[in-house]
């Protein structure tokens, strides 16, 4: 299995006035291409600043990262903006969806962040993208006229429309009830098994057991590195849910 992401010995200092806060602290990890992963923790254990530097969206103090073979350290402030934004689609708690703006308008905006120019048709890559999703009727749509789910769907179109090969979710299931949770975790699954490559924090245990492997962390290090040995199938989840919900109906 090719690694995609190489981390060795990262570690992560912030200085909040004269004390030094250290988020992460001679961090390990490799994944390889087509895993899928979570990252768990408790606040403060070093998940989101972890996810941070793998999206680089954050340098390390000191260690080294790969990315798909790219030595990240050593990258221009410019060149490390676009293996960002070729590399690595991001999906958020929240959304982050720009209100009174289509879901077409939404999908479309990271394209015009690509300074490669390496999709020659935006308007069409962002219609692609959210029939993926199963959005076809909802293009028009602006997110207050959207579900949890179709919003978290439209926001997951955003982050495929670049063809990246790493999706980086943060918490995406925090804001959805437990049935909308197990939907969009259904999606997540069929793009691993079509050989999409993801990391997922979350601090849910049962959402975990979705994916294929749990890395553990505390006090930035990595505790546990472990296979799911009971995983969840969404879609089989989802259907004995149709089922309790016909049966009390």
């Amino acid at each position: 299995m090719k690694p995609v992401i190489e981390i060795h010995n990262i570690t992560k200092t912030y200085h909040v006035g004269e004390i030094d806060v250290h988020a992460l602290n001679g961090v390990d990890l490799t994944v390889g291409a087509g895993e899928f992963v979570a990252v768990m923790g408790a606040s403060g254990s070093g998940k989101s600043t972890l996810m941070n530097l793998i999206g680089c969206l954050d340098e390390p103090t000191s260690g080294e990262y790969d990315l798909d073979g790219v030595r990240v350290s050593s990258l221009s402030r410019d060149a490390y903006a676009d293996i960002r934004n070729q590399k690595i689609g991001f999906v958020f708690q929240g959304f982050n969806l720009l209100p009174r703006t289509s879901a077409l308008e939404n999908v479309e905006l990271p394209l015009f962040y690509d300074r490669q120019k390496r999709i020659s048709d935006p308007r069409k890559a962002a219609q692609e993208a959210l029939e993926r999703m199963g959005l076809d009727d909802r293009m028009d749509h602006e997110p207050n006229q959207l579900s949890g789910g179709q919003q978290q769907r439209v926001a997951l179109a955003r982050a495929l429309v670049n063809q990246p090969s790493i999706l980086l979710a943060d918490e995406p299931t925090g804001n959805l009830d437990s049935r909308t949770s197990v939907d969009v975790m259904s999606v997540f699954q069929e793009l691993n098994d079509q050989g999409m490559t993801i990391l997922l924090v979350t601090h849910e245990k049962d959402i975990s057991h979705y994916t294929r492997r749990i890395v553990e962390m505390k006090d930035g290090r990595i505790l546990n590195d472990t296979p799911v040995r009971s995983r969840l199938i969404a879609r089989e989840v989802l259907e004995s849910l149709k089922g309790v919900e016909e049966c009390c109906n």
